[in-house]
């Protein structure tokens, strides 16, 4: 078993490493930043109006959930952990100037997310109960034609069923059972069933449940956990400058050696920055398109106007938080500085307490109850993910019992030890990426076109105008 753990610890640091998975990502963020001439930058705004203003479907377009709620389920799935605990960590181990590659990562990852909604939409299908499925394997396997098509779509949902189990379903339940019980005298298996009972309600009610929950419960996570952060930037106001000064002179000069800060190079900053980001925003490895498939839209293009958006919200607003109340506070500097939930806890302390020392235990709290939720809407995303995957790789009959399993699962993951898991949750996380970025490349001059045509209607701001179905 030690050979195994070693062995599959030597995969997970080639394909997350500086030489694979990493370069690969950004790269074809950038190729699709260029075909689509900063696309996720000029149209942005409208995308973001049409998330949050303009909610309202037609009830007779073809899909399960709203515009919102296909937002809303792509954010439950990647808002959580890697917000709070990766981001740390990249600023911990790679300094802060980590946090600037992490905003380089995310302006180009907007493009690949972009991309992945538009296909997904356009390629999606009709199950046998009526639903949408779509996704990265749809797409590689109708928009890609012959044989190459279809291994890539069966490799990305076989990959993407067993990742859902890993980093989507086992790891985020035993995260909630670690924060609960270091706050309240609860037992982990107390927490892992009322976690699996909680959670298998909304998971059994299929994709409208997951949208209506998450439509509620994203945006109270977001912005209570932002809006805190924001006291704490607030009440540091002296420090942000400098903080932002130290992100960019960081991020190309790379950190010296401070207190028992080791130092990190320019290299670290970079490799830290991408992979962190990555892990938080999940831009290429497919499951926006997933989720983006469900949405009742007539127009692809429109849908993954929203859908880039989610990128922007996850990395630009919610990481940006966590790392500048780490940075402001200082507490990045501290010798333990691996331990990512724990060096956010000892920010949000340090910057309550500079408000009002009576407030400094209050950030232990914040961070177990953020984390905590952030991972149980994680569960609730990757449960969706999972289950279409296996329905493309069997038919409908498979969704009831994938689900039944995934929801054992949760408690299961809550009371058991996951460091193995987590090592191989990275590597299907990873082989998810490879066929579905690689179908990005191939499928790039079907995303220009579906662009080019969509803006080209004189009316295209107007949702309620009559246009030609671009997904014929």
């Amino acid at each position: 078993m030690d050979q195994l753990l070693d062995m599959a610890d030597i995969v997970s640091g080639i394909i997350w490493g500086p030489f694979v998975l990493i370069p690969l990502l950004f790269g074809v963020g950038v190729f699709l930043t260029i075909r689509l001439r900063l696309l996720q930058l000029v149209r942005l705004p409208h995308g973001l109006w049409l998330a949050f203003v303009r909610r309202k479907e037609d009830a007779s377009v073809q899909g399960d959930i709203s515009h919102y709620q296909a937002l809303s389920t792509a954010l439950a799935a990647t808002v959580g952990v890697g917000n709070i605990a990766g981001a740390a960590l990249a600023i911990g181990i790679g300094g802060p100037g980590a946090l600037f590659w992490m905003w380089v990562i995310a302006l180009f990852g907007m493009a690949t997310k972009y991309s992945e909604a538009l296909l997904g939409v356009k390629f999606r299908r009709t199950d046998a109960k009526g639903e949408q499925s779509g996704g990265p394997m749809y797409y590689l396997k109708y928009g890609i034609k012959g044989g190459l098509g279809t291994t890539l779509g069966v490799a990305f949902a076989v990959f993407g069923a067993i990742a859902a189990f890993g980093i989507g379903n086992g790891t985020q339940a035993n995260t909630v059972s670690q924060q609960v019980t270091s706050i309240t005298p609860l037992e982990p298996w107390m927490v892992g069933l009322v976690l699996m009972i909680v959670a298998g309600a909304v998971i059994l009610g299929g994709i409208k449940s997951i949208g209506r929950v998450a439509s509620g419960l994203v945006p109270i996570m977001i912005i209570g956990y932002v809006g805190i952060s924001l006291i704490i930037l607030a009440a540091n106001w002296a420090s942000l400058l400098p903080a932002f000064q130290l992100v960019f002179t960081d991020a190309f000069t790379g950190t010296s050696a401070a207190g028992g800060f080791a130092g990190a190079g320019i290299l670290l900053a970079i490799q830290m920055g991408f992979a962190r980001g990555i892990f938080s925003n999940e831009s290429g490895l497919g499951t926006g398109g997933i989720a983006a498939a469900a949405a009742k839209t007539k127009q692809p293009v429109r849908q993954a106007m929203v859908s880039m958006t989610q990128t922007f919200i996850d990395t630009i607003i919610v990481v940006t938080m966590t790392c500048m109340v780490i940075i402001t506070t200082g507490v990045w500097q501290a010798e333990d500085n691996e331990d990512g939930s724990l060096l956010t806890s000892q920010a949000m302390s340090e910057g309550l307490s500079g408000i009002s020392p009576a407030l400094a235990p209050v950030g232990v709290y914040v961070v177990a109850l953020s984390v905590s939720v952030f991972a149980f809407t994680t569960l609730l995303g990757w449960a969706y993910y999972g289950e279409r995957c296996v329905e493309f790789l069997g038919g409908r009959g498979l969704v009831l019992p994938y689900r039944l399993v995934f929801i054992v699962v949760i408690f299961i993951g809550s009371v058991a030890s996951l460091d193995s898991v987590w090592l191989f949750s990275d590597i299907a996380n990873g082989l998810m990426a490879l066929p579905n970025l690689l179908g990005l490349l191939l499928l790039s001059p079907v995303v220009v076109a579906e662009t080019k045509k969509f803006f080209g209607y004189a009316n295209w701001k107007d949702p309620d105008a009559v246009m030609e179905d671009v997904r014929r």
